[in-house]
């Protein structure tokens, strides 16, 4: 299989000088310093693991024989989704979002594990159920928007009303052009549901430091307003550079209750 890129595991990102790797493991601390004095602070902290906790997450996306990691099965309909037998999470957003990319970057200690990422928005048609060991379920679901599967709302309404197992969902916002009229309308589709969920914006290093914290103030207001069944703290990534997929990883451990020691606070 290939090998893992060099920041993909914690112990290379270590490494690096201070600020850089705080940067690669707290894409938000970073941007907390270029803030308004008087800016509340509390939202970019929510959730800060320990570096134990973060190894422990890693390791369960590592693969090795007695943990392998592999994609199950892929559905266009309730009945022909896996058992659901273990805890589930699963990763929505627009189409051409970044969000096949950000899961093959979760799985990158996994290599042989196969997620398709596509150069035309919209290929994933079908959701995707990845199992991690026996600890979690992953699911990659098909993008809303631009050329969304005709079937998209029942399938996914479908998912998200029955799936029991559902832990949380990640819902996948573009860092660089922020909150779009689709995403409004699927996080009313979540708020509607009851279904607890985190926002992460994605592709951060394509945008101006500016840009980024613009759109990180103005979403982190909105979900402080205007959305009772949302995480307070936003989680930001890179797939290119591995920023803030260590802590996703955490966070995914900790909601599928892998993580039992770390204190969401």
């Amino acid at each position: 299989g290939r090998g893992s890129p060099p920041l993909a595991a914690l112990s290379h990102v270590l490494r690096l000088e201070r600020s850089r790797r705080t940067g690669i493991v707290f894409p938000l601390q970073k941007l907390e310093r270029y803030l308004a004095p008087g800016t509340d602070t509390a939202p970019f902290r929510l959730f800060q693991p320990g570096l134990t906790a973060l190894q422990r997450a890693e390791a369960l996306f590592r693969s090795d024989r007695g943990h392998p990691i592999d994609y199950v099965s892929s559905a266009v309909r309730m009945d022909h989704t896996p058992p659901p037998a273990l805890p589930e999470v699963c990763f929505i957003g627009r189409s051409n979002v970044g969000k096949s990319s950000l899961i093959r970057a979760l799985f990158s200690l996994a290599p042989e594990v196969e997620v398709r990422v596509s150069k035309t928005p919209g290929h994933t048609k079908k959701m995707n159920f990845f199992k991690v060991g026996k600890y979690f379920t992953l699911v990659d679901m098909p993008g809303y928007g631009y050329r969304a599967p005709q079937d998209f709302v029942e399938m996914v309404e479908a998912y998200l009303q029955e799936r029991h197992n559902l832990k949380r969902t990640f819902l996948l916002v573009d860092g660089v052009v922020g909150l779009q009229k689709t995403d409004h309308i699927a996080v009313e589709m979540l708020e509607e549901f009851g279904i607890p969920y985190v926002m992460v914006l994605t592709k951060i290093d394509r945008a101006s430091r500016g840009l980024l914290l613009k759109n990180v103030l103005e979403i982190q207001e909105f979900v402080k307003e205007s959305t009772p069944g949302c995480f307070p703290q936003l989680f930001l990534v890179s797939a290119v550079e591995f920023s803030g997929v260590h802590l996703l990883r955490c966070f995914v451990a900790h909601v599928t209750g892998n993580l039992p020691t770390v204190e969401a606070s």
